[in-house]
């Protein structure tokens, strides 16, 4: 379609639409293995924005696709058309009736997001899916979500009250329960609307119609079922003989995919909070047969939770950062594991509760170990099940566990049954299957691994999908519990349900959707589930070198290929970890880990350029990348953004040039270091309106930001001052001096070797240049030549395995991180990343040898707010800070709540990004400084951070060292 017709609908809404090869590649897929790419992207602001959309979609006859996190396992969310993301624009909670305990919003509002809301009101959604810090209450109203509390709280259909709509003709509507009288009032009107209804009572009241449902549809009992649409409910209607009172239609358009109407707003059944005490059991299992016998036993208690994880799942814990202390409960190798929670008012009605739950475990014998977790324990449990589905995209090179089969759903009974059977499906196409699962509520989340790079795959991909789907069949299943038909399972209805039925279900979309613009070729009329794959089929992987090394990815397109699209990185500011700080502050989808991934991949696959990395698309989606690295841990398959980042920024600039900028920022010790020769005429040119603003200016660094003091200490001196006569009671430690302490921070080298010299530590000074601003702008082969020196210059010192202690954590992890890249074969790596430290690991070491006491320390009292440096948290952890300064012993200390601060080196400081620096900074940082007291110390151990919140709140931030430092006695 010419781009004019997008071009005059553009003119035409508040919000946007973007039409740009970058937005429509980043479209192009969900968390599915599909890929369509869509003609267009749409950010309606007001509903008057989509009527527009509905009026174009009908006169070009061209399909709307509505999105909100897009985590769709089944591909939903991808289409030909137009992507409709509601994600950005209707995020409003409406009205809470604390008296009904029902809620209004818009389709847009995150799911965990609503719950903090109604916390305070003792209510909560109970509806949740292993993405609910991202997914919205639109998206889980379209996929009819339920998740892990389904067995206690019922699926998303169940609580859905009202859904207001627009119709495929624009019209609007809302849909609720609505009597026998109404309807029939309903029925007669010449509208949409009332066709609509005057299908339904007479295709519905049909005894021979109510049959075919009664006796194709999935069985009554398995409540988790989204297999075409829920005409099955409807027969619950006293209109057509059930025992329910009235008509609601919500609970037809739940699990409809978005294909009958669009969805503006949505009112909710909320249920009380869950009771407060609570324990988890996690029988853990030799066999698999073992674990599924016990279900049905256990599910004889009332039970909040009854989720099931095999030895894959828990296998690739293994390798993720961030989930290693979620382990903490797993005894041996397990096959497989049960996680049984229940719940109490109080203690002695929870003791019950476990007692009874006990006893059914222990008389069946079957489980090895029966660990008992409390508190948040249980939330450690939970999370370590939660990361199951994207650490599955772990999974090094093109094999992976693919979502097909994932969604199946049988009564309890059946359950074992047909496990047995499914199993010696897999075993007859030599298949290993995942088992990730909602055990309790009979729904088995099966993944066969393949590589749908390769045809024969492909073809087991159909095979597979189709064996299971009649096995299903015979046990009278759901082949879509509650991922949704989508592409992947939609062909498979007519076989689910009876092609009567299936009839009837294209009878109805066409009542509702004339022209088929609805999110088409979905639930009807669908796709070919073996073809718009994410990868081209049997085509050559284009060769792709990179100066750094991934061949722990198997090459830099495999490692941007680990993103399966789960979208864990689009969670807000008000979850817990810091992913995607620019996503936070801009709400756009380019600025996710996702985004940054799909894009290079995008990109580095279908490019015809010799350099694959020469598209200022790329240059665009990392623009905003602030190199935080909390995707490095935080994203369940690693995908780690600030290192594509720097290859990218290299390949970029070695095909266009290496700006002035650039260079400033990425040689900036080299100008520190001839700064500091005369300091006192540097900063007095840094420091005036004129000559530092025409710097500023010339470099394009943001007005308001203060051009960093430069300082010349002969550090060596010092050291040889303080140690004076001291006698060293403790071992010899290597002071790693960096590009930031030697020239900027040198007030904190200085408290560095106060302290630990003070301490008894026998110091030995290390400068060097670690790299980090090269890194930063992408100077890679300079990085490397650095880092081959380093490494050279630190052989004796490793050789004797001195610990090497650094002060600033961008410059000190590099070590650790980077240089395993650039210098992946050097020798001495291996001894480099086993002695290098952050001063607060080495320190807290010592604590735990029992080498450090509270003695050594001030006994005043302080109050201490940490914030620390991103890479720190992403690449160590932020205990050993909040260990070290709790060494006096009445410090009051505690950690902020943040994620990055902004900055991010010389970020901050570029004019175009200085206001999404300091969006980021006020959404948790900022805040929770200025609330401390003035007498609160403020701790934060990066040199950009202690900036940032300088000139984000004007108060001083001290580094750890300099606040023990004032500490010591003597």
């Amino acid at each position: 379609m010419d781009n004019s017709f997008f071009k005059k609908l553009a003119s035409r809404l508040e919000g946007e639409l973007l039409f740009d090869a970058l937005r429509r590649s980043l479209y192009a897929t969900d968390a599915s293995v599909y890929r369509k790419l869509p003609l267009a992207v749409a950010y309606p602001k007001t509903e008057a924005d989509i009527k527009q959309l509905i009026d174009f979609a009908n006169s070009n006859k061209v399909g709307l696709i509505p999105r909100t996190a897009g985590t769709s396992l089944a591909g939903q969310c991808v289409g030909d058309g137009i992507v409709v993301d509601v994600s950005k624009h209707f995020t409003q909670i409406i009205e809470l009736d604390e008296t009904n305990k029902t809620i209004r919003v818009q389709p847009g509002v995150v799911r965990d997001e609503l719950n903090q809301y109604l916390k305070p009101f003792g209510l909560f959604f109970g509806p949740n899916t292993s993405t609910s810090n991202r997914c919205m209450i639109g998206g889980m109203v379209g996929n009819n979500s339920s998740g892990t509390t389904s067995i206690q709280y019922g699926v998303t259909r169940d609580k859905v009250l009202a859904l207001k709509c627009l119709l495929s003709d624009g019209s609007e509507v809302t849909f609720e329960n609505v009597s026998k009288e109404v309807v029939g009032e309903k029925r007669v009107k010449d509208n949409l609307e009332g066709r609509i209804y005057g299908f339904l009572v007479d295709e519905l009241s049909n005894p021979e119609t109510q049959k075919h449902i009664q006796s194709e549809f999935p069985k009554p009992e398995i409540h988790r079922r989204n297999t075409g649409y829920a005409i099955d409910e409807l027969l619950k209607s006293t209109i057509f003989g059930g025992d329910q009172e009235g008509l609601n239609l919500c609970h037809l358009l739940s699990g409809s995919e978005g294909t009958l109407a669009f969805t503006t707003e949505i009112t909710l059944q909320l249920d009380d909070i869950p009771p407060s005490k609570a324990a988890m059991v996690c029988t853990h299992y030799s066999t698999l047969e073992d674990c599924l016998a016990d279900v049905a036993p256990v599910m004889g208690h009332n039970l909040h939770t009854c989720e099931m994880m095999d030895k894959v799942i828990l296998d690739c814990t293994k390798n993720n950062r961030s989930q290693l202390e979620n382990r903490f409960f797993v005894d041996g190798d397990p096959a497989a594991i049960l996680m049984l929670e229940v719940k109490g008012n109080t203690d002695s009605e929870l003791e019950q509760q476990l007692d009874a739950l006990l006893k059914t475990i222990n008389k069946s014998s079957l489980s090895y170990a029966n660990p008992i977790l409390k508190d948040t324990d249980i939330n450690k449990a939970i999370e370590l099940r939660k990361a199951g589905l994207g650490l599955l995209g772990n999974m090094v090179g093109d094999r992976k566990a693919v979502a097909c089969i994932e969604d199946t759903a049988v009564a309890l009974g059946d359950l074992k049954d047909f496990i047995g059977e499914f199993t010696k499906i897999m075993d007859g196409y030599g298949q290993e299957a995942v088992y990730y699962a909602h055990a309790g509520a009979g729904e088995l989340h099966l993944r066969p691994i393949l590589n749908l790079k390769k045809s024969e795959d492909v073809t087991l991909f159909r095979s597979i999908t189709t064996d299971v789907a009649h096995l299903t069949k015979k046990y009278k299943g759901s082949f879509s519990g509650e991922h949704g038909d989508g592409i992947v399972r939609a062909e498979f209805i007519p076989l689910m349900i009876g092609e009567e039925n299936y009839e009837l279900l294209k009878r109805l979309k066409k009542v509702f959707d004339p022209n088929s613009i609805f999110n088409p070729g979905k639930i009807v009329d669908a796709f070919p589930m073996d073809e718009s794959l994410r990868y081209e089929v049997d085509r050559k992987e284009p060769e792709v070198h990179t100066l750094l090394d991934f061949s722990d990815s198997e090459g830099i397109l495999k490692a941007a290929e680990k993103c399966n699209g789960s979208g864990d990185c689009r969670k807000s500011h008000s979850m817990n970890g810091g992913m995607c700080p620019s996503y936070h502050a801009t709400k756009n989808e380019k600025d996710t880990t996702r985004a940054r991934a799909n894009a290079l991949r995008e990109f580095l696959t279908n490019s015809d350029k010799t350099n694959r990395f020469n598209h200022d698309e790329l240059k665009e989606v990392f623009d905003l990348c602030l190199s935080c690295k909390a995707c490095a841990s935080e994203c369940p398959s690693n995908v780690d953004v600030a290192t594509l980042k720097s290859e990218f920024q290299y390949q970029y600039q070695e095909s266009n040039g290496y700006s002035l900028r650039s260079k400033l920022f990425a040689y900036n010790t080299a100008f520190n270091r001839l700064g500091s020769k005369i300091p006192f005429l540097t900063n007095a040119v840094y420091k005036s309106s004129i000559l530092g603003g025409l710097l500023k200016r010339s470099f394009g660094v943001a007005e308001d930001r203060d051009l960093p003091n430069v300082y010349r200490v002969d550090f060596e001196k010092y050291l040889r001052k303080q140690k004076g006569n001291q006698v060293p009671t403790k071992q010899k430690v290597v002071l790693y001096v960096d590009e930031f302490t030697n020239y900027l921070d040198v007030e904190i080298g200085k408290d560095a070797i106060d302290l630990l010299v003070g301490l008894g530590y026998e110091v030995t000074l290390f400068h060097a240049e670690s790299g980090r601003t090269f890194l930063s702008k992408g100077f890679l082969k300079q990085a490397k030549k650095l880092a081959q020196s380093n490494l050279e210059r630190m052989k004796g010192i490793l050789e004797n395995d001195l610990p090497i202690i650094g002060l600033e954590p961008s410059a000190v992890l590099s070590f650790r991180d980077e240089y395993k890249r650039l210098c992946p074969q050097n020798a001495l790596l291996e001894s480099l990343i086993r002695n290098t430290f952050l001063i607060e690991e080495f320190l807290a070491n010592e604590i735990e040898k029992g080498n450090l006491s509270s003695e050594l320390f001030t006994e005043e009292p302080r109050d201490v707010k940490i914030h620390n440096h991103c890479h720190q948290k992403a690449l160590s952890n932020q205990k050993v800070t909040f260990d070290i300064l709790n060494l006096p012993k009445n410090y009051k200390v505690s950690i902020i709540a943040s994620g990055c601060c902004g900055m991010a080196g010389s970020f901050g400081y570029e004019k175009e990004h200085y206001e999404t620096s300091m969006q980021v900074g006020e959404l948790k940082l900022f805040p929770s400084v200025r609330k401390a007291s003035e007498n609160t110390i403020i701790a934060a151990n990066g040199t950009s951070c202690r900036h940032q919140i300088m000139d984000g709140t004007q108060k001083q931030a001290l580094h750890p060292v300099s606040i023990l430092k004032s500490a010591l006695k003597n």
